[in-house]
């Protein structure tokens, strides 16, 4: 097989050329995991596969990992987590944006890196098709490292940061809350919808990607909390705040995130160790079903900061 290779706009890129309802050969697989490794996000479309063929394909890019949930999982397709709109569920995850009612919107963040061992990637696959918005959003936090000047590339080459979990959006501290208003059945703790109470994880704020061997900023808006001990690297407070607010500000620039509007039959693969995510969300009773297959990571790239 050919495999043919176009840009999206501004990262990853769409990879065309195979089908993934035939046996893929060595070349063709080995090819696709190189692609991954130096582009971090993969676009495949017109993909009409089942659940099975999903969970295979998903397999030539490592083990994968079981969703802790059962019920979001089924007997049948233990390795496949369904993330798909309900009304009985939904109401937990409403908010309010400038006064309008949006379900399951997420600010960028890294699957489970407020654990200190993020999975090494995921793929979605488009079952339903949201009719408006529900876009999902990637970011290239390797780029992201390539644009900052070399004055800042150094002085975060000698500090860690810190990531606690929180379940109310309003109290973490570098998120965009303005408009935000939280949903009347919105969770205020962690067993509130029986997760654990996290502790505060730290990590490097550049890492060395384990398998590319590409400086990747360690700087994701949700859960960010502060900076370890700013004054070890000639910051005082202050200083530690309005630097993790540029770096901020700096992750949300255009030029490092690609937006996908959904269509029947895409599938989106993502390296976690590299890049960020978000969801734009949608209206109240708006169908969405996405399949999610979840590469396990084994490598630990944080720490748990020790009380």
């Amino acid at each position: 097989m050919t495999l043919h290779v176009k840009p999206l706009a501004n990262v990853g890129v769409e990879v065309s050329g195979f089908d993934i309802n035939r046996e893929l050969d060595p070349a063709t697989r080995d090819a696709l995991v190189r692609l991954w490794d130096e582009h971090a996000i993969l676009l495949f479309r017109g993909q009409d596969i089942t659940p099975e063929k999903q969970i295979a394909f998903s397999r030539h890019f490592g083990p994968l990992e079981l969703h802790p949930l059962k019920t979001t999982t089924s007997a049948e397709y233990p390795e496949l987590f369904t993330l798909a709109n309900d009304p009985e569920k939904d109401k937990y995850n409403v908010a309010f944006y400038h006064g309008q009612e949006i379900v399951g919107r997420l600010d960028w963040h890294i699957d489970l890196h407020y654990t200190g061992k993020p999975n090494r990637g995921a793929l979605l696959r488009a079952v339903v098709c949201a009719s408006e918005d529900g876009m999902t959003g990637f970011g290239d936090l390797a780029k992201a490292w390539d644009a900052l000047d070399a004055e800042t590339q150094a002085l975060l080459q000698k500090i860690e940061v810190t990531y606690a979990f929180s379940m109310q959006r309003r109290h973490m501290r570098y998120v965009n809350v303005d408009g935000y208003e939280p949903g009347p059945f919105s969770p205020k703790k962690p067993a509130d919808i029986r997760f654990p109470d996290f502790p505060e994880v730290a990590y490097p704020a550049v890492h060395t990607h384990p398998v590319s061997g590409r400086k990747v900023l360690g700087i994701v808006e949700q859960f960010l909390e502060r900076v370890v001990a700013p004054q070890r690297a000639g910051l005082c407070n202050d200083e530690a705040v309005e630097l993790l607010e540029r770096l901020v500000a700096h992750t949300r620039k255009p030029e490092f995130h690609y937006f996908h509007q959904w269509q029947p039959g895409d599938m989106v693969l993502w390296d976690n160790w590299r890049a960020m995510h978000c969801a734009t969300g949608t209206a109240p009773g708006v169908k969405r079903v996405i399949h999610r297959t979840t590469i396990m990571g084994d490598a630990t790239l944080g720490r748990v900061v020790e009380v």
